[in-house]
């Protein structure tokens, strides 16, 4: 079998193949100069200006004397020597037509002077008034002969009887009493003066001694009028209240050291509130405050601020805020939880804008005021609190001027575009001026009557060699 005639059919197949290839293939000459040719068709922004140069859309550091493509293929943008901006404008000033400002949807509102508030919400806890707690403990050392109010959580009045006690002090006391009346019963009517007065001092100070060790008033009358002294005495309650805690049985030997009773009045409670850091600006003592429970819904309770905790929480990072709150019907108790809505930082005078229309870098904030129908300025502010979408502006826009609220993005990204620009048209000029040599790129070409494209090729002879003797560049002047 004859094999010549299929080599040569599949050599012919592969060469017609390879020469079909090479001719829709257009290799990159690394030579070329780039954008001699894309200068000669590049788009003008105006036919009656020039650009200066032609920078990079996506970094405006990069610039080229021609136009030419990035790495990407996108176009490089003309720059011409408006789009720095007027010489009274700031720099990074915006225009945009008003087709453009319709279309990207930029929306403006004026900033205003108005009452500047806002609501703190945090959570809550209802504690007892720490001013209407008292902890009962015994004069002297004694027995519990009885209790009276004997359950925790009990209501008591003022003067109630809370328990009797025995106590051989107290009764001594008794006593002591009992002999000074008789003693001021028989020298009260002495002839000398002096025994009168020691014998009526000697019965005021024994009185007084029971009345420092709690005996009630009730049963110092009954021991005066029937000249008999108690076992046990009564111990009354100061105030109305509820007992918190009860710490004694009947029958029990107690001294000073022992708390008995904790009785504590919640007619008035207080509410310990936690607030961020970030929101402690805003309170004030004397604030309103609303509060609202889980277990009791639609109904409100009303206080207000009375002390600011001087520290903070470690744990949590908050600091407590103090709520003063009445509690006639006693719905508040001691460690329920609430929802607690503040309404401090009131303002009557504050230039507010949007919180939407500022610019926030991290490093600085900006808003842009419109300056003319389509002109927008950026400038710095200084901002202070925030509340419900809007923010107060303490410098940098006054009432009454009209700030972007809506399609930032777009215009800050053209702003710092034309920012850069203005800084580099400054740096060229700077430049001219220090070096003395003047800069006309309007008057750089590339006309070079020498330059063919017959003599720009590649040595067959030498595929490392290049012959660039007949390539020029005209720029007006050469060295």
């Amino acid at each position: 079998m004859n094999k010549y005639p299929i080599g040569l059919t599949v050599a012919l197949l592969v060469g017609i193949g390879a020469g079909v290839w090479l001719s829709g293939y257009q290799p990159q000459i690394p030579w070329t100069v780039p954008g001699v040719e894309a200068a000669v068709a590049a788009p003008v922004k105006d036919e009656g200006k020039k650009p200066l140069f032609w920078r990079n859309p996506m970094n405006p550091a990069i610039t080229s004397p021609v136009f030419t493509k990035d790495e990407m293929g996108m176009d490089y943008l003309p720059v011409y020597a408006d789009d720095g901006g007027a010489a009274d404008e700031p720099a990074g000033t915006v225009k945009i037509d008003p087709v453009t400002v319709q279309n990207i949807g930029v929306r403006t509102v004026k900033a205003k002077r108005q009452a500047f508030s806002r609501s703190v919400r945090a959570l809550g806890r209802v504690i007892a008034d720490e001013t209407r707690i008292t902890r009962l403990h015994p004069k002297t050392e004694g027995w519990i002969e009885k209790l009276f109010i004997n359950k925790t959580g009990e209501p008591v009045k003022k003067d109630d009887i809370l328990f009797s006690i025995y106590s051989p002090k107290l009764v001594s006391s008794q006593h002591e009493y009992l002999l000074a009346l008789r003693n001021l019963k028989t020298l009260g009517e002495s002839e000398y003066p002096d025994i009168r007065d020691g014998a009526r001092q000697m019965a005021e100070i024994s009185r007084e001694r029971l009345q420092l060790l709690d005996v009630p008033e009730h049963q110092i009358r009954e021991l005066e009028q029937s000249g008999k002294t108690f076992k046990a005495l009564h111990v009354h309650s100061p105030f109305n209240g509820i007992v918190m805690k009860l710490s004694v049985s009947e029958g029990e030997y107690v001294t000073p050291k022992s708390e008995l009773y904790r009785l504590a009045d919640l007619t008035k409670v207080w509410v310990q509130v936690d607030v961020y850091e970030h929101e402690l600006p805003w309170v004030r003592i004397g604030d309103k405050a609303q509060l609202t429970l889980k277990s009791m819904p639609g109904r409100t309770f009303e206080g207000r601020v009375s002390y600011i905790y001087p520290y903070a929480e470690a744990r949590t990072r908050t600091i407590k805020v103090r709520l003063e709150l009445d509690n006639p019907q006693l719905a508040l108790k001691p460690d329920m939880f609430a929802d607690v809505t503040l309404n401090t930082g009131l303002q009557k005078d504050a230039v507010v804008v949007p919180d939407s229309a500022i610019v926030r870098s991290g490093e600085r904030e900006q808003v842009f005021v419109v300056r003319a129908p389509g002109k927008f300025e950026p400038r710095e502010v200084t901002l202070g609190q925030n509340s419900d979408g809007w923010v107060q502006v303490l410098d940098g826009v006054k009432a009454g001027e009209e700030v972007v609220a809506s399609a930032l993005f777009l215009i800050d990204s053209e702003s710092k575009l034309r920012e850069a620009t203005a800084k580099m048209l400054e740096a060229a000029k700077a430049d001219q001026s220090v070096g003395g040599v003047e800069l006309d790129m309007q008057g750089m070409s590339m006309d070079a009557p020498d330059m063919s494209m017959d003599e720009m090729r590649l040595d067959s002879s030498g595929s490392d060699v290049m012959d660039m003797s007949g390539f020029t560049l005209d720029a007006g002047s050469k060295p």
